[in-house]
């Protein structure tokens, strides 16, 4: 089974594919609908655990869902 984390790599370092496309879909508490969304291209490293932004580091659990080009590209059920 692919993992986020699996598919963000994918995203970043094919040749074919772009992370800066994409959205990923995560679990925030206390946001609106308790989830929040980020772009691609706001992705600063992709770390063992961690998708680390400017702003702050998600664990790649806390994602459920990645689009690229209006295609569903990872999806599971949130936790």
């Amino acid at each position: 089974m692919r993992t986020a984390r699996d598919v963000l790599n994918e995203l970043k370092w094919r040749e074919d594919k772009s992370l800066a496309g994409c959205e990923v879909y995560y679990v925030h508490r206390g946001a609106p609908g308790d989830f929040k969304v980020i772009k691609g291209d706001e992705i600063e490293d992709l770390g063992r655990s961690f998708i680390y932004l400017e702003r702050g580091q998600i664990p790649y659990h806390r994602v459920f869902k990645i689009v690229s080009r209006k295609e569903v590209i990872f999806s599971r059920e949130r936790s």
